[in-house]
């Protein structure tokens, strides 16, 4: 997919994920590279340009700068996990944007992380898909796949699914990186797996 295409996706779900009704919004801006953090919603209506300050009815309470355009997870634990294309996986406080810590990667951060039972799961364009330890960021395990791993992870019962250019869908085991089984389609995989069992349905957003 060509980047400028992918960088469009980044920006529809960052917009996507604003206009939900939460209590904290960190906002991933495409013009600055930077994530901020804001104490209140977004209206759905809002224009969101690029964040540089402040909007209409929100107010910035800090602002942390990668080197790259960001993608940023929920804030479990008060954490937030944010993927970067300077090659960096980020844990920064919710609070007040401290860095915790950072995983160097080997190429670009386009995916989203995942987050569950104290581990953080993201792909790289360095054609890995990580799992690091949410508190240290230290690796645990690495998956190759072929080609690289737009795709943002789901976890569920165990399992990781994500997406890779590879034309693969991958089922990894959580704690080991093992894999499951690989699904080969026709082409580039870069959407987000959703697995549902009844009405449990889960997924990357």
């Amino acid at each position: 997919m060509d980047m400028n295409v992918r960088n469009g996706l980044i920006c529809l779900i960052i917009v996507a994920i604003l206009t939900a009704c939460v209590p904290n919004v960190a906002i991933a801006s495409m013009g600055n590279y930077s994530i901020s953090h804001y104490n209140k919603a977004l209206n759905p209506g809002d224009h969101i340009p690029t964040v540089r300050g402040s909007t209409s009815n929100g107010i910035l309470n800090w602002k942390y700068a990668t080197k790259g355009i960001v993608t940023s997870s929920a804030t479990p634990n008060g954490i937030l996990y944010v993927g970067s294309n300077d090659h960096n996986v980020y844990a920064l406080n919710a609070a007040n944007g401290t860095k915790v810590w950072n995983y160097a990667t080997g190429s670009l951060v386009w995916s989203k992380p995942a987050i569950a039972n104290g581990i953080v799961y993201i792909g790289s364009m360095d054609n890995n898909v990580y799992a690091l330890n949410a508190t240290t960021g230290t690796k645990i395990w690495s998956y190759a796949t072929g080609e690289g791993v737009f795709s943002s992870p789901t976890v569920s019962n165990g399992v990781v699914y994500v997406g890779s250019d590879d034309h693969n869908v991958y089922a990894l085991n959580a704690n080991t990186g093992t894999k499951v089984w690989g699904y080969e389609t026709g082409g580039n995989v870069s959407s987000c797996p959703t697995v549902a069992n009844g009405s449990d349905i889960k997924n990357c957003l």
